[in-house]
């Protein structure tokens, strides 16, 4: 008993010592007993502590003496060794802090804390609730006194205050592992309404046949990167799609432009709908009679629910936020990012591709959480010029090859050399270069520049023959040679 006492003194010390503000910080010492606990009476608790305490133990559990001990509880794991009183106190006496968690006394006593182990995921949730809290305070503290001290750098405090709330959001997001008996039904259903519809489009249909033969549509969770070199047509061709899916089949649409400015979308978006002339439109030569075009492209558009945001210097951590409110108060259909390279990532990388790596990845979660397409559109680098055939690469995306890993369709505007387009000098290929589940092509497409409207080609695409390539590439992610192209 006077061992046990001492172990509870020696506990009280940390708990003072662990006072690091004004206030102590949330903890629930009874819960936190409880989990390391039921993980002694039931080891099988074990895997499921694991993944609701999801970080360093130092931050999940309050007291030393508990993260000396659930540390010790996964080394034990880890080595597929039992798990018992007398097995944790000769590892914590391996590791030297046995004697800081208060003696074999304290070890013992944990057993006898909870009478089952039924309920360790409900104490497991208290924990990590308690542990977001405190990570709350600590890193809001840190903010407080960077922002009092800090006069010059105020665009770096506030990426890393967005990055910290990011990371300790992600430690709640759990998803549980789940039979197929649970999702077959789901399956087949999709597999019916595909097979028997009469519409073969099952995502959201582009306007161009060609693109939505090979895709089906935009499919859900998918990221679409269009890509292109400047003045090729990408922001045209995006709003084209817009426009197609929301004034054509009533599609509710976001567009971050951090580009254009919303003005300059729209005035696109009324000469794509009325085919009219921008040029005349920007430099004020529109004719007195021209302008019930205008008026009559503005009524076809009034009411569609194409949603702007044109903030310059959003970062991935806005758009995400601005994203789910959107999706919460009107829903969405497809979100567009004009275009990604203009972005900023949560957090200062030690490098540009780092920092683009981390966009595209969050952009790609995006897609997955809200269960949309997602379109980003992405710049091609200078090398994507110098192919004598003027075809572009996977590895021409700019500043980051992580953009063509998470990629599920990479798309690829560009003018075919002057040789190949003299009797349709409008022409523009657009490369279907990679579809993680589907057939890759190339589609001609007939740019007309001056009222931003993309139209199919009436010459046919290079794709009729049936498909017999798959995911754009081999396993590894090399570009396909020109020989090896199947369409």
């Amino acid at each position: 008993m006077a061992a046990y006492i001492a172990g509870v003194l020696h506990v009280a010390t940390q708990r003072n010592a662990r006072a690091e503000f004004d206030r102590v910080p949330p903890y629930d010492e009874d819960a936190e007993r409880a989990v390391l606990g039921s993980m002694l009476l039931n080891p099988d608790m074990v895997g499921t502590a694991i993944e609701i305490l999801r970080g360093d133990p130092s931050e999940i559990f309050y007291f030393p003496a508990h993260q000396y001990i659930y540390e010790a509880v996964l080394s034990l794991y880890r080595k597929a060794k039992p798990i018992d009183a007398m097995l944790l106190k000769e590892q914590l006496l391996a590791e030297g802090h046995l004697d800081e968690v208060g003696g074999i006394a304290y070890v013992a006593d944990l057993s006898s804390v909870v009478p089952t182990s039924a309920n360790m995921e409900h104490y497991a949730q208290i924990v990590s609730e308690k542990s977001i809290l405190r990570r709350l305070i600590t890193s809001c503290t840190r903010i407080v006194g960077e922002a009092f001290d800090s006069h010059d750098d105020v665009q770096g405090l506030l990426d890393r205050a967005e990055g910290d709330l990011f990371r300790i959001a992600d430690q709640r997001q759990i998803n549980p592992i789940v039979p197929i008996s649970e999702m077959l039904d789901e399956s087949v259903a999709r597999f019916e309404k595909e097979i028997f519809s009469d519409n073969p489009i099952s995502g959201l249909a582009t306007g161009y046949d060609d693109l939505d033969k090979l895709t089906h549509g935009f499919q859900p969770s998918d990221m679409i990167v269009l890509a292109a070199r400047p003045s090729v047509g990408k922001t045209a061709f995006a709003l084209n799609i817009a426009r197609n899916a929301a004034v054509d089949h009533g599609k509710k649409i976001l567009i971050f432009s951090l580009e254009m400015s919303k003005a300059q979308l729209m005035h696109r978006l009324i000469c794509t709908q009325g085919k009219i002339n921008l040029k005349h439109l920007q430099e004020g030569y529109l004719a007195k009679d021209e302008f019930p075009k205008v008026q009559r492209a503005a009524n076809a558009l009034l009411g569609k629910p194409i949603f702007i945001d044109d903030s310059s210097n959003i970062t991935i951590m806005d758009l995400r936020a601005k994203a789910r409110r959107h999706m919460t108060k009107i829903g969405c259909d497809l979100i567009i990012i004009d275009y990604l390279q203009l972005m900023s990532g949560t957090s200062r990388a030690e490098n540009r591709q780092v920092e683009i790596a981390e966009i595209s990845r969050s952009i790609k979660g995006l897609a997955r959480e809200l269960k949309v397409p997602v379109m980003a559109l992405s710049q091609l680098s200078r090398e994507a010029e110098r192919d004598e055939s003027g075809r572009p690469r996977l590895s021409h995306l700019r500043e980051s090859g992580a953009i063509e890993q998470d990629a599920d369709v990479v798309l690829m505007l560009y003018r075919p050399p002057v040789e190949d387009r003299k009797d349709e000098p409008d022409q523009i290929k657009l490369d279907l270069s990679k579809q993680r589940n589907g057939p890759i092509g190339n589609i001609d497409l007939i740019f007309q520049k001056d009222i931003q409207r993309f139209r199919n080609a009436e010459v046919g695409a290079s794709h009729q023959e049936p498909p017999t390539s798959y995911g754009g590439g081999d396993p590894k992610g090399e570009d396909l040679d020109e020989d090896d192209t199947p369409f």
